[in-house]
């Protein structure tokens, strides 16, 4: 996995124009329910997040705009899968590999209500079933497009200048050792 990420990071950093694209891929993958049980992207986001704060060649809110909607979108598909499969959705590949995650997301879903979506987009076994026990218990779509929109809006925030703080910091560290 970490070839994969250099590589990744390695093709942003050459192919700043792709930058958007690729973080839209990134974060779809991590918020769709399958994916991101298997290939967890949210170190990458947030090494790119870096490359924003120490290049500053990339556009943050772009950027963040693509991993927002990337995200939203991701859980969206998961909610639809949820709402669509219903509780047939546990014995398919990978969810049958872990039997304990719908149960547990529901649990978490049971006690918060839609503010699990919000929570549960910052925790990383939860954001792969939350959205499909959203579409399990069927969640109305507009109590959770809103809770979906907004968390994702906020996770991208969240990682993004994470890593931008980290590229700044480098920067002015590299500035003041380096001398100019």
């Amino acid at each position: 996995m970490e070839a994969y990420a250099d590589a990744i990071i390695a093709f942003v950093k050459e192919h700043k124009a792709w930058a958007g694209p690729t973080v839209f891929v990134l974060a779809f993958g991590e918020s769709l329910a399958f994916i991101s049980l298997v290939l967890p992207f949210w170190a990458i986001l947030v090494t790119i997040g870096t490359l924003i704060g120490a290049s500053g060649g990339l556009d943050f809110w772009f950027i963040l705009s693509m991993a927002a909607i990337g995200a939203a979108l991701g859980d969206w598909v998961s909610y639809w899968l949820g709402r669509h499969y219903h509780e047939q959705i546990a014995a398919m590949w990978p969810l049958r590999n872990y039997p304990d995650l719908i149960p547990k997301g529901h649990a978490f879903f049971e006690r918060w209500g839609p503010w699990a979506v919000v929570l549960g987009r910052f925790s990383g076994p939860l954001r792969a079933s939350v959205p499909l026990v959203a579409g399990i218990v069927e969640m109305p779509r507009a109590k959770f497009q809103l809770a979906n929109w907004s968390s994702a809006f906020l996770w991208a925030f969240v990682l993004l200048m994470f890593g931008d703080v980290i590229g700044q910091g480098l920067n002015y560290f590299r500035q003041s050792v380096g001398g100019g």
